[in-house]
């Protein structure tokens, strides 16, 4: 069972090179006009908070043991939700937040193949409150892109992260970890096919009925 909160939290999945930071801030933006009564807080992760930002610095730079690379991850999320995501929730705003921790069991549980109960234990802590209820997305918008597309997308941009730099297989493996838990909680995720143009996807992002 969720945490309830008088807000609203989506977030914005995918893997690199998805398409996803693309339409998040329009989005945002959108939702600001439809909503005018809302606020709409945008953040990320890793990041969203002084603290997490320095983390993710490190955390997309240098290299470390997996299970040291997780408990940053999740360290970052706690401070996020602490300082940023609870207080916007509780204050009835919108939270967007380009990846949460679906991002975590994809990248390093599938994709690293960190253990998934270790995972699933550190998301009940970070995320979990004293009355067995779990702070998750009312809404996780995921843009599913074939690993060879993404990968040709990326080569594209700005200089790649350690992630980045990471080969198809890993990817793959990311993606298929995504595609899982969407089937482990079918009502909470929107598949978005990211092989669309850029233009029919903000189409469809346009389109969608939230429960605000």
């Amino acid at each position: 069972m969720n945490i309830k909160y008088p807000g609203y939290f989506l977030s914005f999945e995918g893997i690199d090179g998805a398409g996803k930071s693309t339409h998040i801030e329009a989005f945002g933006n959108l939702l600001s006009q439809r909503y005018p009564n809302r606020d709409v807080v945008m953040t990320r992760e890793p990041g969203g908070t002084p603290l997490g930002e320095q983390l993710r610095n490190l955390l997309l730079a240098a290299p470390m043991n997996l299970e040291t690379e997780a408990l940053l991850m999740f360290a970052a999320r706690r401070e996020h939700i602490a300082q940023v995501i609870e207080p916007a929730l509780k204050a009835g705003k919108i939270v967007i937040s380009d990846r949460f921790t679906d991002a975590s069991f994809a990248y390093q549980g599938g994709g690293r193949g960190l253990s998934l109960k270790k995972l699933d234990t550190l998301e009940q802590w970070v995320q979990g409150s004293e009355l067995g209820t779990l702070l998750q997305p009312n809404l996780t918008i995921l843009f599913d892109l074939p690993s060879a597309i993404a990968e040709a997308r990326r080569s594209q941009v700005r200089a790649p992260d350690k992630f980045e730099q990471m080969d198809l297989d890993f990817f793959e493996r990311v993606r298929q970890e995504y595609l899982r838990r969407t089937k482990d909680d079918p009502k909470r995720f929107y598949i978005i096919n990211a092989t669309q143009t850029r233009e029919a996807i903000w189409e469809e992002l346009k389109s969608l009925s939230l429960d605000i």
